[in-house]
């Protein structure tokens, strides 16, 4: 495994000198499920919390009524469009971090993040301009946009490394490792509460787990689920995800005599329609048509972890980061991954009985067997690994920055 930059090691001491409020517009497609959008609401929620103006820049989407009931601003733009037309928000830019006195504009996206710098170039007092590589997109022109921040804060060890192998002009002083973040609380599976979104902040919504009821509801309408192990699979509705390598491993373990079920959680989305008649094809032909349940992105996770028996993090390509990993562990559940990318990087630190050779089907049913008869993990999150410490990594890049330049 990698060596673990700590963040607070690259942030100037000038940051404690910033005592103005300052205003942070936060730019991405879409506010629908995934790690970027959690983070953006993360961090608004932290900025408003430290007496900050948050703004968030993008399309909308499912997300967008928790981040506007945490008090952050929204301006509705499509900013993520792959489109000619997506060019004339450049002035609309522009004018917004002018008219809001903009400290900060931070793109965690590749298109609003060229859109940024076109719309900084046409300033004279401009923001400073913050990246986030959440990904390890494919190397080249357009993705180098998301090294071109004055701080460009990499995800993990992983994103870090690639960015250096793949952009070996880039000054290693401008990257920050800020490992997403966890609520160990929230996802515990003692905690009295839990809270939406996975965030840490007292302005995110809190959320009683659910009770005897709300598990007899969920199973009535999954019925397929009830009466075996549960196999939880959390991950979005894409080909890169590896969800056809957790319908062969429980065919594999039901041919063994286990009876294990299996929850594709998260992988029914608009427009992926196609890709779940697929897998649902798939399962039927392995006859697992009655032990497999497709569902949308799940806002009660931390009862849905603690439903399940064993977690899997099966994607082909290699992942940034590895946040369901951490929740998992947090909730006593073991995890079972390929070892690669940031996947890797977290059960190598954190549990390496879950990590399996990329590709090995038969090492992945034997350690799955293995898995589900061992006890339970007790897992104590390292600080760097959790929401208090990301927000708090994050806010002091902005200070630093505006710090630098009073």
């Amino acid at each position: 495994m990698g060596r673990f930059i700590d963040a607070t090691a690259r942030i100037d001491d000038h940051s404690r000198a910033v005592t103005r409020p300052l205003t942070v517009v936060q730019l991405l497609p879409a506010l629908d499920a995934g790690g970027v959008e959690r983070s953006t609401l993360e961090i608004a929620a932290a900025l408003l919390d430290a007496g900050h103006r948050a703004i968030v820049v993008s399309a909308g989407g499912r997300l967008l009524p928790a981040l506007q009931a945490i008090g952050a601003e929204h301006i509705a733009l499509p900013i993520g469009r792959k489109s000619p037309f997506t060019l004339r928000h450049i002035p609309t830019l522009r004018a917004l971090f002018r008219e809001t006195d903009a400290d900060i504009v931070h793109a965690r996206s590749r298109l609003p993040a060229w859109l940024a710098v076109a719309a900084l170039r046409g300033m004279d007092a401009r923001p400073h301009f913050v990246t986030t590589m959440h990904g390890l997109n494919s190397p080249g022109r357009y993705s180098g946009v998301m090294l071109r921040g004055e701080r460009t804060i990499c995800v993990s060890e992983t994103v870090r490394d690639y960015a250096l192998r793949h952009y070996p002009q880039t000054d290693p002083a401008r990257l920050v490792v800020i490992p997403r973040g966890v609520d160990p609380q929230a996802f515990h599976h003692d905690a009295a509460t839990h809270m939406d979104v996975g965030s840490a902040d007292r302005r995110m919504e809190r959320l009683r787990p659910p009770d005897v009821a709300w598990r007899t509801e969920f199973l009535a309408a999954h019925p397929q689920l009830d009466g075996g192990r549960l196999l939880l699979m959390p991950a979005r509705g894409t080909r890169l995800k590896g969800h056809p390598h957790a319908l062969r491993l429980l065919a594999t373990l039901r041919a063994d005599g286990v009876d294990a079920r299996l929850l594709f959680a998260g992988v029914v989305q608009q427009g992926r329609e196609k890709y779940v008649r697929e897998l649902r094809a798939q399962g039927d032909a392995l006859g697992l048509h009655d032990v497999v349940a497709y569902t949308p992105p799940l806002t009660q996770m931390r009862a849905v972890y603690s439903m399940s028996e064993l977690v899997l993090q099966l994607s082909d390509q290699p992942e940034s980061f590895g946040r369901t990993v951490l929740e998992a562990l947090c909730s006593g559940r073991a995890v079972l991954g390929w070892d690669h990318g940031g996947v890797g990087e977290s059960l190598g630190e954190l549990f390496p009985a879950g990590a399996v050779p990329l590709g090995d089907a038969d090492a992945l049913a034997t350690r799955a067997k293995s898995l589900l008869d061992a006890p339970r993990p007790t897992i104590r999150l390292p600080d760097r690994y959790t929401l208090a410490r990301m927000q708090s990594d994050t806010l002091s890049v902005y200070a630093s920055l505006v710090a630098g330049n009073a």
